[in-house]
């Protein structure tokens, strides 16, 4: 069984670097045109010279970011409190007034 899954894993390497290296190499679209369709508009990504180049690649170097999306929760959980009793607070508002301290004049410093 190791050997076949050693083989496999190197055919699978083999296959998907030389993927990377195309995506990695392909020049990327130049513009876009809108189409107006009956079933809507169509979006056809175009190079410089306005011909379609197809569906656009996935950056090999941030793909495993897209992992990250999955593993966020779609929504959090709610919590519900299970007492029915409200607790009132009073608050008595104190107001302090403090006098300020009356000026005092200083020398300058000495020098020395």
């Amino acid at each position: 069984m190791r050997p076949y899954l050693g083989f496999a894993l190197c055919l699978m390497l083999a296959i998907t670097s030389h993927s990377a290296a195309v995506a990695r190499g392909a020049p990327g679209p130049a513009g876009q045109m809108v189409l107006c369709t009956g079933t809507g508009p169509v979006t056809v990504l175009v190079d410089a010279q306005g011909q379609p180049t197809g569906a656009v690649h996935i950056c090999p170097d941030y793909a495993l970011a897209l992992f990250a999306a999955l593993d966020s929760p779609a929504a959090l959980p709610l919590y519900f409190a299970n007492s029915t009793l409200l607790h009132t607070i009073e608050i008595k508002p104190e107001i302090e007034i403090f006098e300020r301290p009356a000026f005092q004049a200083r020398a300058p410093p000495l020098a020395s």
